[in-house]
């Protein structure tokens, strides 16, 4: 195990400002706690690892699109592509996917590009471009498998070899958005909005031509606005969150969801059983693909570990929670309370069914694991927000290891490892732990030592909202009674407070002295 850790890759993160991106070396940081700087800032528009890390697509300031290996840094193909819109890199680097503006159908503005050799291998038009339709073509984790979207159909392509065009379709009617198994690329998901009265459906279907005739599981639901589909590793279990944008129980603004659990061998097809009414905030498995963890319900919400048979193992602490990040070892869960929520978050080891320690990071926009499972970091990042953007990197116990404030930020990545590049969590985190680390601020800030207690402080709890009017009312009442709206008593109120109770007293010898006369 020690060999696996020796072995292990270097983490790296991504950093990109207004002018350019740079590479950072990972923790744990040797120099002060500051990390080594690996790619010193590059100018460009955007800047993206692909899906295995092996590769990282540029877009440079002159709209040129860059594709550099990650470990070298050296530049291995440059297009230069007039009008582009969006761009996309295969999971393994193989292929560059592009989408560019168009004026006639004529005009095939949907381009997919070999790396290799810098040619097009496979062109189409597309009308527009959205969220769910993009990228166009879905590639599987091993590139092994390639599909589309097309009017009534699922488009299957030979994915090693894309000059023979389509291989085979499967016909699904109504058929708007697909999500392919990714790891292994054996099953395709397809969502059929509602029409003319006909619920809405997710089916699954199986992604070899000979295995198609019907599909392995149906789900269907009314009052469907939305899908989001999650495979889990592994390709046995899909989980559709629905969104509704009405609530009919006029409960919430926001409308309403529920959570579907499907699996291919048809072994479970309905609701997944919450024990909260409310929204679902977010839904994620964990990286073995065994278990699933959601967090739901009204605030404060509750989080829930299922396992794949979507029976409940664990119940973890309510809060204010609205996200799920599973580590990618398995053993650690973070929970986490962002957009417009304070920023709490609680670590939790799922094996040992216990707590590790809580904090702090207010406006985060990305949060994430690093790869090996011991550190996790938060990002604040412009258009959501223009202040206060920072990158700040804890250790798995929630405990804070390094901070640095930027005048404005746009990303901050991970750079991609397979988990299984590293040791076991509990070795990884004996093996950082010998590494000593003096807490010091971040870059840019002065130095003040802390205790190490204090790096970890516990999420405090939000007050109660007041309105302006009780405000003033707390403190006319803390004038005329003696109270004080801070909770401090003011100099009058002392005094007014003292010579009342000098009068209570008086009253009280007063009354024993007239009950002795009597």
């Amino acid at each position: 195990m020690a060999a696996a850790v020796e072995t292990s890759p270097v983490l790296e993160i991504l950093v990109r400002e207004p002018d350019g991106y740079s590479i950072w070396n990972g923790p744990p940081f040797k120099n002060n706690n500051q990390p080594g700087i690996k790619l010193e800032k590059v100018p460009c528009n955007n800047a993206k690892y692909s899906e295995d890390g092996s590769r990282i697509m540029v877009t440079k300031m002159d709209s040129a699109i860059g594709i550099y290996d990650s470990n070298t840094l050296k530049e291995i193909r440059c297009f230069q592509i007039p009008n582009v819109v969006a761009s996309a890199l295969s999971p393994c680097g193989a292929y560059l996917q592009t989408f560019q503006k168009s004026t006639t159908p004529q005009e095939k503005n949907v381009v997919l590009w070999s790396i290799e050799t810098g040619d097009p291998v496979y062109e189409q038009f597309q009308k527009n471009m959205t969220k769910a339709t993009w990228p166009s073509i879905r590639f599987s984790s091993d590139e092994a498998v390639a599909c589309r979207v097309a009017t009534n159909e699922i488009q299957f392509f030979d994915a090693a070899d894309f000059s023979k065009g389509i291989s085979h379709r499967l016909r699904v009617p109504g058929v708007a958005a697909v999500e392919l198994s990714r790891a292994p690329g054996s099953h395709v998901a397809a969502f059929v909005p509602e029409s003319k009265g006909s619920p809405a459906s997710v089916q699954i279907y199986a992604c070899a031509k000979e295995l198609q005739s019907q599909p392995l599981a149906r789900r269907s639901f009314f009052r469907c606005s939305t899908v989001q589909l999650h495979w889990n590793h592994g390709s046995t279990g899909l989980l559709v969150v629905v969104q509704s944008d009405v609530d009919k129980t006029n409960q919430s603004y926001y409308g309403e969801s529920k959570l579907h659990y499907l699996t291919t061998d048809g072994a479970f097809e309905g609701l997944v059983p919450l024990r909260k009414e409310g929204p679902i905030h977010d839904v994620q498995w964990s990286y073995s693909g065994k278990e699933f963890a959601v967090v739901y319900g009204f605030m404060p919400a509750s989080a829930t570990v299922f396992d794949k048979k979507c029976k409940p193992v664990q119940e973890l602490a309510s809060g204010p929670y609205n996200t799920i990040r599973w580590n990618p070892k398995g053993k650690l869960l973070c929970l986490a309370g962002f957009g417009n929520l304070p920023g709490d978050m609680a670590f939790w080891d799922i094996i040992d069914k216990k707590q590790l320690g809580t904090t702090r990071a207010e406006c985060s926009v990305t949060s994430e694991w690093s790869a090996d499972g011991c550190y996790f970091m938060t990002a604040t990042t412009a258009p959501r927000l223009q202040v206060d953007n920072c990158v700040k990197i804890f250790n798995y116990n929630g405990s804070l290891l390094f901070k640095k404030m930027f005048n404005k930020l746009f990303q901050a990545d991970w750079k991609p490892e397979s988990p299984d590049k590293f040791g076991e969590i509990a070795e990884l985190i004996k093996s950082v732990g010998s590494v000593k680390i003096e807490e010091t601020k971040s870059l840019g800030q002065g130095s003040t030592t802390k205790k190490p207690a204090s790096a970890n402080p516990p999420a405090q709890k939000p007050a109660a909202y007041r309105p302006p009017h009780a405000k003033n009312a707390a403190a006319v009442q803390a004038e005329l009674f003696g109270g004080s709206s801070t909770g401090e008593m003011s100099k009058n109120a002392l005094k007014n407070k003292k010579r009342r109770e000098k009068q209570k007293e008086k009253k009280a010898a007063e009354a024993a002295a007239a009950s002795g006369a009597t």
